[in-house]
C-alpha cells in the first residue's frame, strides 16, 4: 500500500475499484490523509452496492483484516456534512457495533440501537430523515443470536417501561415455528425468534411508513435484514 494514495471512505471504495482494479477495496485507504463518504460517491451508489460493501466489510473483520483508518482525520471531513449510504438498526447489545463488525468509518452510516431492533414511531422517523432526507440508500435490520431482548420476550418479563418493549418482540415469539423446546434456555429457538424477529420489523417498517416503502417502490433504497453470530462474528443476510 502507498501512503500517496488519496484516502477514501470504505464506501468509496466501490467508486475507486473502478479506477484502480489492481487494488483490493480498502487499499485506496492510507493513514496519512482521509476523507469521509461524499455526496456524490453515495448518490453514485446503488441500493445493492452499499449492501454488497457491507458485505465486504463484514468479511474483512472476520478475517481481521479491516481497512486502515484516520478516525480524526474522518471527523474533519465529515465536520460540514454528512452522506451516509445506510441506515442500521441494530440491538442495544454491547458485543453488536455495527460500525465495527461492517468495518465502516465516520460518516458511512446512520446507527440506531435499541433492545431488540424494533421500531417505533421515533425510529421510523429517523429513518425518514436518513433516507427521504438526507439520501441513504439502504436500511438494513440487523439482529442476533443469543439476544437478551428476545429471551424477555419469550419469559414474559415485566420491567417499568422495558414491559412495552418486549411486547414489540413477542409477535415474533408467537409467529416462529419451532420443533423442540420453546424456552429462553434453548439457544436454536432463541435465534429462531430473534431471526423472526428481524422479519417481522421489516415488514413493519413498509407498513408503518409509507414514505419508506414508496422509496423501496421506485427503487430509491432497499430495506434488508440480517443475523449476526456473536461466536465467529459472521453476518447472515437474509433474502
Amino acid at each position: 500500500m502507498t501512503n500517496s494514495l488519496p484516502r477514501r471512505s470504505f464506501f468509496g471504495a466501490t467508486l475507486g475499484a473502478l479506477s484502480v482494479l489492481s487494488i483490493p477495496s480498502y487499499a485506496q485507504l492510507s493513514s496519512s490523509l482521509a476523507n469521509s463518504l461524499t455526496k456524490e460517491e453515495r448518490d453514485a451508489m446503488t441500493p445493492d452496492q452499499v449492501l454488497s460493501e457491507l458485505k465486504k466489510g463484514n468479511e474483512r473483520f472476520r478475517a481481521g483484516k479491516m481497512a486502515p483508518r484516520n478516525y480524526l482525520a474522518e471527523k474533519r471531513s465529515s465536520a460540514a456534512g454528512q452522506y451516509p449510504a445506510a441506515v442500521i438498526l441494530g440491538c442495544l447489545d454491547s458485543r453488536v457495533p455495527a460500525e465495527i463488525v461492517f468495518d465502516t468509518g465516520i460518516g458511512d452510516s446512520f446507527i440506531g440501537r435499541v433492545a431488540g431492533n424494533v421500531v417505533n414511531d421515533d425510529m421510523l422517523g429517523s429513518m425518514e430523515f436518513g433516507c427521504a432526507a438526507s439520501g441513504a440508500k439502504l436500511i438494513l435490520v440487523l439482529g442476533h443470536t443469543a439476544c437478551g431482548a428476545v429471551k424477555g420476550a419469550i419469559d414474559d418479563v415485566v420491567l417499568g417501561n422495558l414491559t412495552g418493549l418486549l411486547a414489540r418482540i413477542k409477535p415474533a415469539v408467537a409467529a416462529t415455528k419451532f420443533d423442540g423446546d420453546k424456552s429462553s434456555k434453548n439457544p436454536a429457538y432463541v435465534d429462531a425468534v430473534a431471526r423472526t424477529n428481524v422479519t417481522l420489523t421489516i415488514a413493519d417498517i413498509r407498513r408503518r411508513s409509507p414514505i419508506l416503502e414508496g422509496l423501496e417502490h421506485k427503487g430509491s433504497i432497499k430495506i434488508a435484514g440480517a443475523m449476526y453470530t456473536l461466536s465467529n462474528g459472521m453476518v447472515d443476510f437474509l433474502s
